[in-house]
């Protein structure tokens, strides 16, 4: 009898929902078909639409591999273990870096901001901008502030930078439009400490902006490959703060330091896979793993200032170009890690 109805049992399973009078839809999708786009007419407004899952453009096309193995993984960026919430400064400009997504830390800076009784006044979640209404401190009667945020994507892989620009006017003056910087630093400097300690505090907060998924603009560092041309990384920043970051990546994910030349936007650099694989290590967070040999340069690393954006590109020690594939592999790497 058991051997009846563990057969029946069997052949249930094998034989799918259907048999019980329930339709099996998991096969559905095999056999769907594109539907047209919905066509919206011109007088009205169709920035509600748009695609459900929208597919993004790759900026890199594949390389084949034609050595026959398969290759190894990208190390993952050591920039991945460091501190969640840091403050930092360059060339007299601060703000905070965040390992989170521009859409993942938006909705927890405007809970922030809430629940700390700052009121806003503006939001424009596609430019990443919040900003406050005009506020009173009890030591400053004759004054009136308020404060705008700048979310922006980082340099950082999977990174957000946060900017605060403070404004000040006397009480019952005419409004100004936003200046560049701030009117007062201290002020801008205790905001951005405020912001990060709440961020810092609550790092399991969850949400997550759906509705705005491109908040802040489109990255500042993009890997290029053009199909004619050698292959780069585009920055869309100014030269200081990209020198500063290249020099930052120029010492990890497996590349060594040798010489630079500022005036020259050069970086003379080695690189060890071996050195690639100890990089996110255990041993490598306490300097274990290091050799006390003279490290020879291997490659050129070159920041060009082409008016519209900073272009970095990586050529061996004679200027030549290097194979496609091995240049991409290599402008990842210095990508991954930069900051």
């Amino acid at each position: 009898m058991s051997r009846i109805i563990f057969s029946l049992i069997g052949f249930i399973i094998l034989s799918g929902c259907s048999w019980l009078g329930i339709e099996d839809n998991s096969s559905d999708y095999l056999s769907s078909q594109e539907v047209q786009v919905t066509v919206v007419p011109e007088n009205l407004d169709s920035t509600s639409l748009g695609q459900l899952y929208p597919i993004p453009q790759l900026s890199q096309k594949l390389v084949a591999d034609t050595s026959g193995e398969i290759p190894r993984p990208q190390p993952i960026s050591v920039n991945t273990f460091e501190q969640l919430v840091k403050i930092q400064k360059i060339d007299g400009n601060r703000w905070i870096l965040v390992n989170s997504s521009p859409s993942k830390l938006w909705p927890r800076i405007r809970n922030i901001l809430n629940s700390s009784g700052l009121p806003t006044s503006a939001v424009d979640a596609s430019a990443g901008i919040i900003e406050t209404d005009w506020l009173s401190y009890k030591s400053d009667e004759t004054n009136e502030h308020r404060f705008k945020f700048v979310v922006s994507p980082g340099v950082q892989i999977n990174s957000t930078e946060i900017a605060v620009i403070h404004q000040q006017k006397i009480v019952d003056a005419v409004e100004q439009d936003w200046n560049q910087s701030s009117d007062t630093d201290a002020k801008e400097e205790d905001m951005i400490s405020f912001l990060a300690g709440e961020l810092a505090a609550s790092p399991a907060f969850a949400s997550v902006s759906l509705l705005a998924q491109e908040i802040g603009g489109s990255s500042k560092v993009e890997i290029i490959n053009p199909e004619a041309a050698d292959p780069f990384i585009q920055v869309n920043l100014d030269f200081e703060r990209t020198w500063a970051s290249i020099n930052y990546s120029a010492v990890r994910g497996g590349f060594s330091l040798v010489d630079r030349d500022r005036s020259q936007g050069q970086l003379l650099v080695a690189y060890s896979s071996e050195l690639e694989e100890e990089a996110g290590g255990f041993f490598s967070w306490f300097g274990f793993g290091a050799d006390n040999d003279v490290v020879k340069a291997g490659y050129r690393i070159l920041v060009q200032n082409t008016g519209n954006a900073i272009e970095i590109r990586l050529v061996s020690m004679d200027g030549d170009s290097l194979e496609r594939a091995q240049a991409l592999k290599l402008l990842n790497i210095v990508r991954s890690n930069m900051s």
